[in-house]
Parts: C-alpha cells; structure tokens; sequence
C-alpha cells in the first residue's frame, strides 16, 4: 500500500511537472533548461551563471532559480558556504535528458569557431582537439542559391566540375535537400541532364546563372527517402577481449550494432565505416568491424 501511494505521489508531481512545462514562455524555459544543464554537467549553478549567460536581471535570475526549485526540488540544494546551488542527491532531469553527443557538439563548435564561447553553456572547457580535415571551400553565394531553390522548388543552373569531366559543364539541377558524407557537403537534387537523382558536390558548383520552377516531384527519389540498417559486428578475428573493447567503442548489444542510413547516403557510411573493402584486405585490428547483412548492399545494387 505504501509503494503504491509513493508511485502515486510520484506520478502526481511528474504530471503537475509537465503542467508547469507547458505554460512556460520560450525564454524562461531555455534558462530552466540551462540551470539543469549547469546542474548536471557542472554540479552547480547560481544567479550570476543566469545573468551572464542570459543578460537578465539579479530579480530575474532569482526568479528563475526559485522557479527550477519548484519544478524539481529535489534537483538542488543550496550551499551556503560556497553560496551557490549544487546538484541533489536525488538529481532527475525534467527538460532534457542528459546527451552527451550534445556537449560534445558544444566542444567541437566552439573550437572551430562556429560557436562563441559566449553561447555556450558549458563553464569551464576541457582542453580540446579534433584530428583535420581539408576545409571543403563552400561559397557562401552558392550554398544561399542552393537552399533557397530547395525552398522555392526551383532548378537552377549550375556550372559543375566533376571527376568524369576535364572540362566543368553547364546542366540543370532541382535540389531538395543537403547531406553530409562526414567530410564534403552535398545538395541532393534531379539532374535533368542526366535525368535521375543525383548527389552534387557544392565545393564543385563554380557558378550559378539561372533558375526556374521545377515540376519534378521530390517524393520520386526513393534512395533519399527510404532507409538501409546496416548490422556490424566486432571481427571475428579479434580476441575475446578486444572484441568487448570495440562493442563497447560502437555501443553494440548482444554483439552487434544497428545503424540506419538514407540509401542515398549508404556508400559514403561504408567508406566512412572502411567497410566498402573486403575486411580480409586489413588486419582484424585495424579493420575492427565487419558487416554482418552484406546482401542489403547486394540488394542495393541489382
């Protein structure tokens, strides 16, 4: 009876917890939202965290935390040696769980200076560095032209360089999205030279000079919209050991891993994954995974 009643009380204050959550303005909810990020990654957060990050008032800032406080109580307690708030004992997240490819992300954006250390909510940077890679010159006139025909579903003419061509030649193209290959930026897009839906590199549009409406219909491009899990496993060759190692490194269960990719993007996810190659052309070592459902490529090719 009593764990019943203590459930219930939980889930009576979860629910006045969303309640609360969804009559917050935009605003304060983003400054909740980084209180609890302070909270979590740092251990401890107080007014003047608030004001400098935000620009807000000292009344404001107390607002604020007095009104964390009593969307989660339990989540910090005030230490009146340091005179700051630290994290509880019994610390649970009510905004976002916690993700650590998100403060990952920060570390990454703010070294290569994409993101002002001003705007990013992590206290006190690790030392931090990302093994390079060739900066992919993208024009900045190019890339706007580019989204703004996606957004307007116009083809433009594009001046294109590509690897089968000494010469760059003029064609047509109706892009409808972008896509990432983990080093180069492309614009997927029906190519009405060659008619069939096709990846271009926006490093190798040289020049724009044209657009105009375009009827092709997005939804005909079936390898963008519909989806391939590639399953890998640890090399069989490994021992026991550094087989736990690399399920470990790929967060794999049971041995394996399931990773979704568009088809669009499947043969850049295997050079990326080095697994385009036969994996007996490597050391295990090296090689560290092999693809377990091969005829999904197979299929992907007939």
């Amino acid at each position: 009876m009593g764990a019943h009643s203590s459930r219930a009380r939980r889930a009576g204050r979860e629910r006045k917890v969303d309640r609360d959550k969804a009559e917050l303005r935009w605003g304060i909810e983003q400054r909740l939202e980084f209180i609890e990020f302070r909270l979590f990654w740092e251990g401890h957060v107080n007014r003047i965290d608030v004001m400098q990050q935000f620009g807000v008032s000292v009344n404001q800032a107390s607002s604020d935390l007095n009104r964390y406080i009593a969307l989660a109580p339990d989540n910090m307690v005030y230490d009146k040696s340091a005179r700051t708030y630290v994290r509880g004992p019994d610390f649970d997240c009510k905004f976002r769980p916690p993700d650590a490819a998100h403060y990952l992300s920060q570390l990454r954006l703010v070294a290569d200076d994409v993101l002002e250390r001003k705007e990013c909510w992590i206290a006190d940077l690790p030392s931090y560095a990302s093994a390079p890679t060739p900066v992919r010159g993208v024009d900045p006139v190019t890339l706007r032209s580019v989204v703004g025909a996606i957004r307007q579903s116009e083809a433009i003419e594009v001046k294109y360089q590509s690897l089968s061509s000494p010469e760059p030649r003029w064609r047509w193209i109706a892009p409808h999205a972008i896509g990432f290959d983990g080093f180069r930026w492309h614009t997927r897009a029906f190519c009405l030279t060659d008619e069939c839906f096709k990846d271009f590199l926006l490093s190798r549009i040289l020049e724009i000079r044209g657009s105009r409406q375009s009827d092709n219909a997005v939804e005909n491009d079936r390898d963008w919209h519909s989806e391939v899990t590639l399953e890998v496993a640890p090399h069989p060759d490994l021992t026991e050991s550094q087989a736990k190692v690399i399920a470990l490194d790929y967060g794999m269960r049971a041995g394996k891993a399931k990773i979704r990719v568009r088809r669009a993007l499947l043969y850049y996810a295997l050079r990326r994954l080095g697994l385009d190659t036969d994996p007996a052309a490597r050391s295990p070592q090296d090689q560290q995974i092999v693809l377990l459902n091969r005829e999904v490529i197979d299929a992907d090719h007939r």
